[in-house]
């Protein structure tokens, strides 16, 4: 009897499940949460968070693009480059440090998790 509205709050929760997955895909690689954090400062060209944080053009031009991709980033030209800044700057900030809170409350314990953690790679 109830079962359309049923289906279709499954398909739903299914949905939002598989967006909070993929988000969290993308913030999972050091590099792009370094980029994120760096970004949180302000806008930046390719060239300034090369210097900034020591990765390769090609790596920070890569992981940009992803995060342009997933709506967290967004690029305005400035002269002959670009400079990326963070769409939504308050909502990354607020999740990077919920992030740091539960890591703090967990002890880090994820980092020795045998799915996930540093020896699972």
């Amino acid at each position: 009897m109830g079962t359309t509205t049923d289906d279709a709050a499954l398909v739903d929760e299914r949905a939002a499940l598989t967006a909070a997955a993929c988000l969290f895909r993308a913030l999972g690689d050091p590099a792009r949460l370094a980029i994120l954090r760096h970004l949180l400062l302000g806008g930046h060209r390719v060239v300034d968070l090369t210097a900034h944080l020591g990765l390769a053009q090609s790596t920070v031009s890569a992981h940009l693009a992803c995060l342009r991709d997933c709506g967290l980033v967004s690029a305005r030209p400035q002269g002959r480059a670009s400079v990326h800044e963070l769409t939504q700057p308050e909502l990354v900030l607020e999740t990077l440090r919920g992030a740091e809170q539960l890591l703090a409350a967990t002890g880090d314990a994820v980092t020795l998790c045998p799915v996930t953690g540093e020896d699972a790679r």
